[in-house]
């Protein structure tokens, strides 16, 4: 890791403390990959606290409902918390017969998106559009499929690295690994940071341990600059002290899913007749979802330009070269892979190149993360790609959040525009 990235790894660490008071796991797993990092964070914080088409309790909803269709409970919980905090109704948060029509009307469309995105049509937009006085507004609609989308993708990276079973395991810190397998740990802070070293020797070793105790002396600087913050401010108000900790913690996930024995099914076996293959060549993020999305949904689209393109210039070359391919091939196969899952083909990529160095436990573990992420187990992560370092397979399942994300957004924005031009 360079020191532009450790200085911008201190910089989002130091910005999380003073805004939430802890490291999610999330952020500290993605703080392998600092550039990145940076731009997932800047459209997430854009998608749920910056004016927008929604009202910000509905976000936090939205985003319920799409972790709650994956079971993560992680995801869960932290928006139930953020829901209240936004001024939300706690009656909401008694599942989905609580909650308003319009907001409930669009289970359809999370539910197709997170395991079958190829059912999505014209028909079902135009549904959702005119409900008389329960309908969307465009904009509405496509702030929502954005929001759903991301935190469908999320899920995936939250099982894929272990997150969802180290919060339910109620550890803060992700497992401690030594300098030599590019992970410090702070045990005594209660967190843990990673930043990544290449080639660490004792000297190096040395000089970044001194560079950690720097970190941490800002970090437990920011810790007192807070507190002495939140001692000038007014105490909370009851219904903050009513949802403070353990009291918004979710006990079952079923009253946010609907029709549960609905999932993944594979593309191959869908009826061919009514929904054909998604060829890029005529409905591209590039030349179409992008100027739709940023057009509906202001700024949006640049957003998540800037992360596709981010995930698209991460380094993977050791990866690459252990699968005896180039970096970019690498990487545009793994994300062919994931859109082929959904339907969706490229002209000019060879996928039977694809299946010759994408090893078949690889390929299960790819599979798994995006198609049913709830049945990831804690051992998976670890057990393949052992010849992988651990940010080489955080590097993977990035790769992962961002091929899903595109995948639902064409699929989405594809049927948006139908109903546009209908």
């Amino acid at each position: 890791m360079t020191s532009s990235d450790t200085e911008r790894v201190r910089l989002l660490f130091m910005n999380a403390l003073a805004s939430r008071g802890h490291l999610e796991v999330v952020t500290q797993q993605m703080s392998y990959h600092p550039q990145y990092l940076e731009s997932f964070l800047k459209t997430q914080h854009y998608l749920l606290h910056v004016d927008g088409p929604l009202p910000f309790d509905c976000r936090h909803y939205v985003a319920i409902m799409a972790a709650a269709r994956h079971q993560c409970w992680y995801l869960v919980n932290v928006h139930m918390l953020q829901f209240l905090r936004a001024g939300g109704d706690p009656q909401w948060l008694q599942g989905l017969d609580f909650i308003p029509p319009k907001l409930r009307n669009l289970n359809e469309i999370n539910k197709m998106l997170a395991h079958r995105p190829w059912l999505i049509s014209k028909e079902h937009i135009e549904k959702l559009l005119k409900i008389s006085e329960q309908g969307w507004s465009l904009a509405e609609l496509v702030h929502a499929v954005v929001l759903v989308a991301h935190y469908h993708a999320l899920a995936s990276f939250v099982f894929g690295c272990g997150c969802e079973q180290e919060w339910r395991d109620g550890r803060s810190t992700l497992k401690p690994m030594l300098l030599g397998n590019q992970c410090f740990c702070d045990p005594a802070s209660g967190n843990t940071y990673n930043l990544e070293l290449l080639h660490v020797n004792r000297k190096q070793s040395l000089d970044a341990c001194m560079e950690l105790e720097s970190l941490r002396e800002c970090i437990q600087r920011t810790r007192l600059e807070t507190e002495d913050l939140e001692e000038t401010r007014p105490p909370p108000c009851d219904q903050e002290e009513d949802f403070a900790g353990e009291m918004v913690r979710a006990t079952d996930l079923s009253c946010y899913v609907q029709d549960p024995d609905f999932g993944y099914q594979d593309f191959a076996r869908r009826d061919e007749d009514q929904t054909p293959i998604f060829r890029v060549q005529d409905y591209s993020w590039e030349d179409h979802g992008f100027s739709l999305v940023n057009r509906l949904y202001s700024d949006i689209g640049f957003l998540l330009d800037e992360k596709f393109r981010t995930i698209d210039g991460l380094q993977g070359n050791a990866m690459a070269k252990r699968q005896g391919c180039e970096p970019s091939v690498f990487k545009r196969g793994i994300w062919n892979y994931i859109h082929c899952m959904f339907g969706i083909r490229y002209d000019d990529c060879d996928y039977a190149e694809v299946n010759h160095f994408l090893e078949r436990m690889l390929k299960i573990y790819i599979k798994t993360v995006t198609c049913y992420p709830e049945k990831m187990n804690p051992e998976m992560f670890s057990r393949f790609w052992k010849q992988f370092r651990h940010s080489e397979k955080v590097h993977v399942n990035l790769l992962i959040l961002e091929a899903r994300m595109q995948a639902e957004l064409l699929y989405a924005l594809r049927a948006i525009t139908q109903y546009m031009i209908s």
